[in-house]
């Protein structure tokens, strides 16, 4: 798992996130180990930038990537070329990838949140990886979540 603070528990108790949840129910079902190497904070220029060290690390089989979301406003153009970037390493590494898509919040506007969420839809398609359009579908679009 190559995440941000969605999949590094930021702000709750330890083992209680996403993550865990996903690796308990794959330890139920497959002989699965997930390995979290997700960050609090990291976007996809620091994801990139250690990604050589997770797979050197870990081996994975499978490699999900969730970032993007960190909300910075970084040029579109950077976002998607990290993502390419650590699509393309992890297939190199013999890795399947699972691309996981964010939007950004409306105050981005949305000619900018449309082409934010495009680039995970292109990325996708173009590297013929799986794409979860979005984390948190059916969570970020209740108030009584927040």
């Amino acid at each position: 798992m190559l995440g941000d603070s969605l999949s590094a528990e930021y702000g709750l108790p330890r083992d209680t996130g996403w993550v865990n949840l996903l690796r308990q129910r794959l330890a139920k079902e497959r002989d699965y180990n997930v390995a979290n190497s997700s960050i609090s904070g990291d976007t996809t220029s620091s994801g990139r930038a250690r990604l050589t060290a997770v797979l050197a690390r870990i081996k994975p089989a499978i490699v999900i990537v969730e970032l993007g979301g960190a909300l910075r406003g970084v040029p579109l153009a950077t976002t998607e070329a990290n993502l390419r970037s650590i699509v393309d390493a992890s297939q190199a590494a013999h890795a399947k990838v699972l691309l996981i898509g964010m939007y950004v919040p409306p105050n981005y506007g949305p000619d900018y949140s449309q082409k934010f969420h495009a680039v995970y839809e292109r990325i996708a398609k173009e590297k013929k990886v799986p794409l979860v359009p979005f984390l948190l579908a059916g969570i970020a679009d209740k108030a009584s979540m927040f």
